[in-house]
């Protein structure tokens, strides 16, 4: 063998290592981030680079809803449980009001809480008449599940949670979907699905387009890392885990068959969901709809930053489709 077919066989063979190493690497981080994505029980490793993936919150916004949501944890409630369309055991905190205008389902976020993500916020919906069912999403707290599906799996909870609210307070009162983060988007998934007539509208603070294309956002604007074979690696896990495609389904899919009214809530600095998602979805939406983007406000502040025009943007919407009895119509 000749000097220049050596010198070929082994920048070949390096090569071929070097590739060997990376994609090993990339399975490797990516089982770590499905696990960090997916999994019932939060990884160790998370503690660690939650401020990466999410970006860093403000002290003072913390600490407001920390206090806000123990504050909705002490409440007297009644603790809900239904058996979900798939068998599983799902857990709800019913806290009514008497005279009630409305009903609220109110979806959490990803490795949230119902008290976390709604505290600083139930006080303003108790003195407007809302009855609000809190849900504890599928593969967290005290619901049944192995995994989070980001919206896939959980939007078919929705019809399970409006049921029961129809069974426990008629079906004429108007009802409401209400979600944030991950929450957003398994109200928003739900929104073409065949939800009864009295359910009025859809209310999502900012929530993602699809599993595909949050994990891409994270994995290459909040990590650093590259998606390309990561992307193809996660797409077999999530289909083993869940059964299901994560770019299969979006927001975007639902929303050009909604039937319901819609409020689009994002903060524009939005280091988690990028607001640009709200921007899309807000477009695709074929029915009635309504937006506001909050300048400044972080991934779930827009509540705590502007607070006025957060609560007037929903008592408007409130107003204006509480009473709807006949086929929407587009606007």
């Amino acid at each position: 063998m000749n000097k220049k077919a050596k010198k070929a066989v082994i920048i070949g063979g390096t090569a071929a290592g070097i590739s060997a190493v990376a994609a090993v690497t990339a399975y490797a981080t990516t089982k770590t981030l499905i696990k960090i994505a997916l999994d019932r029980k939060e990884p160790e490793i998370l503690k660690k680079i939650q401020a990466r993936i999410s970006g860093k919150k403000e002290n003072d916004f913390i600490k407001a809803l920390n206090e806000a949501g123990k504050r909705l944890s002490e409440k007297p409630s009644e603790t809900i449980r239904i058996v979900s369309h798939d068998g599983k055991t799902l857990v709800g905190h019913w806290i009514p009001q008497k005279n009630a205008k409305r009903v609220l389902i109110a979806m959490h976020g990803w490795r949230s809480t119902w008290s976390g993500d709604f505290g600083i916020a139930s006080d303003a919906w108790e003195e407007n008449g809302c009855s609000v069912l809190y849900a504890e999403q599928r593969g967290q707290d005290k619901s049944e599940g192995n995994y989070m599906g980001f919206g896939i799996t959980e939007r078919f909870d929705c019809l399970d949670w409006i049921a029961w609210v129809r069974e426990r307070c008629g079906t004429d009162i108007p009802i409401y979907l209400f979600g944030v983060s991950m929450g957003a988007t398994t109200v928003l998934m739900a929104s073409c699905l065949p939800l009864p007539e009295n359910v009025h509208g859809i209310i999502a603070d900012c929530g993602f387009t699809s599993p595909h294309e949050i994990w891409k956002y994270v994995v290459n604007h909040n990590l650093h890392l590259g998606f390309r074979i990561r992307g193809r690696i996660a797409e077999k896990m999530f289909m083993n885990m869940l059964h299901a495609g994560s770019d299969k389904y979006s927001t975007l899919d639902a929303l050009k068959s909604s039937k319901v009214p819609v409020l689009f809530i994002h903060g524009s600095d939005d280091r988690f969901v990028p607001v640009e998602m709200t921007y899309r979805n807000y477009k695709a939406c074929v029915s009635p709809k309504k937006l506001l983007i909050v300048p400044g406000a972080d991934h779930g502040m827009s509540y705590y930053i502007s607070k006025d025009e957060y609560e007037k943007s929903i008592t408007d919407f409130w107003n204006m489709y509480d009473n709807l009895s006949m086929p929407i119509s587009k606007v």
